[in-house]
């Protein structure tokens, strides 16, 4: 067996397609109206559908999770983010561990928390 996918509930489809590939790269594989596979297995579903498949109301920014992606040039990333996206909400700004990795954690437009982090 094997981790394929990992799905994330979204109000805004294209709004989030286009988050995802301004700032990770993130490319759309499969789209199936309000069910997008894109590259790196990250899945983003229209929260309406999610709930009605679930049957239960979705909560955002429950921070129960993260995604977590590695940047060498971690800096140069920080940059992009604040110049694309100025209304990022931050959980803390680039900080750096007392390890040495240098990370950043903020939302994504609905409330998905990311981590960005230099390789270990």
């Amino acid at each position: 067996m094997r981790l394929r996918n990992v799905l994330i509930v979204v109000e805004h489809i294209e709004k989030s397609k286009k988050y995802y590939h301004d700032l990770f790269g993130l490319d759309v594989v499969l789209d199936n109206e309000g069910n997008v596979i894109l590259t790196e297995g990250l899945v983003l579903q229209d929260k309406t559908i999610w709930e009605n498949f679930l049957e239960r109301n979705i909560e955002g920014r429950n921070n129960s999770c993260e995604l977590y992606f590695e940047e060498n040039n971690i800096e140069e990333f920080v940059e992009k983010l604040e110049r694309l996206y100025p209304e990022t909400e931050y959980v803390n700004r680039l900080m750096t561990h007392s390890w040495g990795q240098k990370v950043v954690r903020f939302y994504d437009p609905d409330g998905n928390l990311i981590e960005v982090g230099t390789p270990m």
